[in-house]
């Protein structure tokens, strides 16, 4: 292994390292592919029509073949994938509808409930004005009869 070459796996560990010590402390920091991003870090991206660690000359079509589906879906995988996404879409926007029609009526069942409430409360008050008025008419009938 030539110096540059232990440089650059030196980079590479540390980087790791460095990764996995933020992961152990933030929950946040998502792991998956964290050898992608690492290698991007230290060696930058990939350059067009080059196959990383093959060797000058090697193209990505060369190394992973013309037929290769890695990196390309066919036209019915992505066709696939649209009708999965629309059906997905489809059945937000239904959850959706339902969850606000649910809030909807639970809104209209809290606005009758107060209505009633507020029946209530001008019903007794009501009440404890007559029964004010009724005792204020008995106590002055007594004072006329002394």
């Amino acid at each position: 292994m030539t110096s540059e070459a232990g440089e650059i796996m030196e980079k590479l560990k540390e980087k790791k390292v460095e990764y996995e010590a933020i992961a152990s402390t933030d929950s946040s920091v998502n792991l998956k592919n964290i050898d992608n991003r690492i290698i991007i870090e230290v060696l930058g991206p990939e350059r067009y029509n080059r196959a990383r660690f093959q060797g000058s000359g090697v193209t990505p079509t060369q190394y992973f073949g013309s037929g290769s589906q890695q990196y390309m879906p066919s036209g019915s995988q992505a066709q696939a994938e649209v009708q999965r996404l629309r059906d997905q879409i489809a059945q937000m926007q239904e959850n959706t509808v339902k969850q606000i029609a649910e809030v909807q009526r639970k809104y209209e069942e809290l606005q009758q409930q107060l209505r009633m409430e507020a029946g209530d409360r001008e019903a007794a008050t009501a009440a404890r004005e007559a029964a004010t008025v009724v005792r204020e008419a008995e106590e002055s009938k007594k004072y006329d009869e002394l």
